[in-house]
Parts: structure tokens; sequence; C-alpha cells
């Protein structure tokens, strides 16, 4: 990737995240006024999401300008794991507001009240649905030039926010045509629980990236299909890759011919570098040589030796719990033998 091409995409994610920040702060001034006009809990729920969504696309543009900057003398990898941060800080965020509106929606089941102005707050859904889906449609493109981690997030809360909008211009729809209240709270619980969904969804992949998780298994294939493809490679061991946000690190060992020279085996070393560089553009690779057949240490049979350890404590804590309950269903079997003799002479048998 050339300098004006990692510009390009720099701006590209700052337009993204003013742009976020734009759309939450227009929803909110437009809901407000529907929710003062309404009281309709269905529209508070909304209007929570989107002040949730301003507070969130703050975090994010921190969060990602922070990860623009370059490496330093004390951040050698790079700052791109504030973008899982901010992700993670925007799920609290979510989880936080569906708690509260789970609160309002218990409180209007018990206590209902009617909702005053339905169209005012159809109308306000209907401009909140046109501003969300031309924000997603921009956050897509966005995406696919950038791949940034806190824009995917991002993007897929206020995807969720279209089918949330919709719940609620049906909430409204049903209150106003049948008069009955509890369509109001019922959907605002729906969204809730979606809410809730959503956020563990988006901290589950942050914590991810934040944890250093390896790339799926279909990239780690497709590493070492690239590696062993070149003529030259005799082996690749102790794989190890994590994403960090805005890019992925890719380290491994590879197993030359020993009788190589130091310069032959560089120059091989750094075409597969480059072939892998190729088929991940936003990755930086570390390659370790080795002449082939070194019997040594490796990562990979550590890492097996820890896993067959973790599946035999496993397999001896099943054995040893299904051993507990045949004992503690003996002993009841026992009693309740017992008891049933016990019975049995008592009544005169």
């Amino acid at each position: 990737m050339d300098e004006e091409s990692e510009d390009d995409i720099a701006r590209l994610r700052r337009r993204a995240t003013w742009a976020s920040v734009g759309v939450a702060s227009t929803l909110i001034l437009v809901k407000l006024g529907a929710y003062v006009s309404t009281g309709s809990v269905a529209l508070l729920s909304s209007l929570i999401d989107s002040t949730v969504d301003l507070f969130a696309s703050l975090v994010i543009f921190v969060g990602v300008r922070y990860a623009l900057q370059p490496p330093d003398v004390t951040h050698r990898f790079g700052h791109g794991k504030s973008e899982p941060l901010a992700a993670m800080a925007q799920a609290l965020f979510i989880i936080g507001s569906a708690v509260f509106l789970v609160y309002e929606g218990v409180n209007r089941l018990v206590n209902p009240e009617p909702v005053r102005h339905g169209w005012i707050g159809m109308s306000a859904i209907g401009v909140a649905l046109v501003f969300t889906v031309a924000l997603i449609v921009y956050q897509g493109h966005v995406m696919r030039r950038t791949g940034s981690v806190a824009i995917g997030a991002d993007q897929l809360h206020y995807t969720a926010d279209v089918g949330m909008n919709l719940a609620v211009l049906l909430a409204l729809f049903l209150v106003q045509q049948t008069g009955w209240p509890y369509f109001d709270p019922i959907f605002a619980l729906g969204i809730a629980g979606y809410l809730i969904y959503g956020a563990w969804a988006i901290a589950g992949r942050s914590l991810g990236m934040l944890m250093d998780r390896e790339l799926p298994p279909e990239d780690r294939r497709r590493i070492r299909e690239i590696v062993m493809a070149h003529p030259e490679t005799r082996g690749v061991h102790d794989m190890r890759t994590r994403n960090a946000g805005d890019r992925i690190f890719i380290e491994f060992h590879l197993e030359l011919d020993s009788h190589l020279t130091l310069e032959a085996a560089h120059d091989i070393t750094d075409a597969v570098e480059n072939e892998v560089a190729e088929a991940f553009t936003n990755a930086e690779v570390l390659i370790h040589q080795e002449p082939e057949g070194l019997d040594d240490e490796r990562l990979d049979q550590r890492l097996r030796r820890e896993t067959e350890k973790k599946a035999r404590a496993r397999a001896s804590v099943m054995t040893s719990r299904r051993a507990g309950f045949a004992y503690l269903a003996g002993l009841v079997a026992a009693s309740l033998l017992v008891i049933a003799a016990v019975a049995y002479y008592l009544a005169g048998g």
C-alpha cells in the first residue's frame, strides 16, 4: 500500500466517523421533539439509542483518530488496538441503554399510558430511516476500502437501527389503529433484547482482537499455501497471527535447505514475505529462517501438548462428575428403599 493510498484511506475513515456523529446528532433532535409530543416508550427507545449512537460515535471518532497515528518509539506495533477498545466502549454504551429501556418498558406494562399524536412519531421515524440508510451505505463503502473494525461495529449498530426504527414505526401504527397501549412497551422490550444481542456480538469481536486471537483457520491455511508454493520452501511451522484493528501481524518459521548461503536464504525469505504481503495488504510479516530438519522445541508442539493436557483434565473432571452422580443416585435409591421398607413395616406388612 503506497503513501498516497494510505492517506486516502485515513481520510475516508475520518469522514465516516464525522458522518456518524452528524447523523446521530440530527436524529436526537428529531426524536426528542417527537417523544415530547407523543410520550411513546417505543419512541423513547429509539431516542435513547440515537443518544447512545452519538456518544458511541464520538468514542469511535477518538479511537479511529488515535489508531491512524503511525508507530512511535513507545508503540512500535502502532496504535491499531484503540479501534477494538472504542468498539468495546460502544458495546457497553449499548448494554447500558438496553437496561434502562427494559426498566421503562416494564414500568409502562405495569402503568400503561396512551400514546399521543402518533403521526408525529411515525413522521420522525420516517426521517430517521432516510438518514440511517444513507449513513449505512456510506459506511459500507468505507468498510470495503479500509476494513476498519470500529467503523464496521458502528455500521452494524446502525443496520440494527433500521430494524428497530421499523419496529417502532409498527408499534406506533398499531397503537394508533387499535388504541391498545401495550403494543408500545412490548415492542420496546423486544428492541432492548435485540440491542443486548448486538452488543454481545460487538464485544466478542473486540475482545478477540484485544486478546490477540488468531486469524480464522481459512486465512491461516491460505498463508501456509502461499509459503509452501515457493519452490525453495521446505517447511513452515510456529505460525502466529493476530489482528490489531487497522492491520494484522503474521510471523512464522521458514524451513530452508541447510546448504544455502545467508544471502540466498535472505532473498528467498524476502520473496516469500512479499507474496504473503501481497495477499494480505494490511499485514506486517515477520519470518524466522531455519535449516530444514532442525530438531528444536517448537511452539506447535508445546501448544499440542497443552491442548492434550487440557483435554485429559476435562475428561478427568467429567469422569469424576459421572462417578459422583452415580454415587449420589445410588445413595438416593438406597434411601428410598429403606424408607419404603420402614413404611411397609409400620403399616403392619
